[in-house]
């Protein structure tokens, strides 16, 4: 039988109480080593895709010609249009920077859209008779409202559109060789400042779809003749007219 193990010398006791800690500093420093390492990896890669979903999302925006179009090609509503919806406001100043600047393609928002023209018109080539004729027409007289504003039309702003609802009117399918009813009202007023001097000029016709107001006429409806046309323009605010026209 084996007696009692040798008593150890003191540098086997050193031994023995320091290499386990010095593995275990070793252990802990790799865990750090590798935990640290991880979480700048997934740092870097948030990083790296956050722009990109943002500038994906700021530079992906609708025209408002798009939204137009998509709403003409649903069908006629009995809603009420108003002079002071989000949309209308957009629309008339979209309408006033053409005019301001010669741009009049930047207008296109704010007159009637053609599929909503094709539903209302009983009449045959409704598309070619907007294009031809309502959207030509607008276009002169977006071109003669900035001849108008004269050398500063670039310095004009609106000021506000005016309104006139209490000559706003029902038109009932079957008038005006139209097959859909919609609302209508003439002699709206474009007011606006140039030089510090208040002036004004009318919009000739605005008739709704869906609730909504959109120039159909903006220099005239009865046109004394060619070229383009700008309806009333005063000094002033200026004042709207009943009229029961189509």
């Amino acid at each position: 039988m084996a007696g009692p193990p040798a008593p150890l010398t003191r540098n086997q006791r050193l031994v023995r109480r320091f290499v386990p800690l010095a593995v275990g500093a070793v252990v802990v420093v790799w865990v750090l080593t590798a935990a640290l390492g991880g979480g700048s990896s997934t740092v870097a890669s948030t990083t790296t895709t956050a722009p990109a979903v943002r500038t994906t999302t700021t530079t992906s925006t609708v025209p408002v010609t798009t939204t137009t179009s998509a709403a003409g090609a649903l069908p006629q509503t009995g809603a009420y249009p108003s002079g002071s919806s989000a949309q209308f406001q957009a629309s008339m100043a979209d309408l006033f920077g053409a005019v301001a600047h010669g741009t009049p393609q930047t207008a296109a928002g704010a007159f009637f859209p053609q599929a909503a023209y094709v539903q209302l018109k009983s009449i045959g080539g409704a598309s070619s008779d907007y294009q031809d004729r309502l959207l030509a027409e607008y276009d002169q007289d977006l071109a003669a409202a900035t001849a108008g504003l004269g050398a500063d039309a670039t310095s004009a702003t609106l000021v506000s559109v005016q309104v006139p609802m209490q000559y706003a009117h029902w038109v009932p399918p079957g008038e005006c060789e139209n097959s859909v009813g919609y609302f209508e009202v003439a002699n709206s007023r474009v007011v606006y400042s140039l030089g510090g001097v208040t002036r004004s000029f009318g919009i000739a016709s605005l008739i709704s779809w869906r609730g909504e107001w959109y120039v159909v006429h903006l220099g005239a409806i009865l046109r004394p003749g060619s070229g383009g046309f700008v309806l009333d323009p005063r000094t002033g605010a200026g004042t709207s007219a009943p009229s029961t026209t189509c």
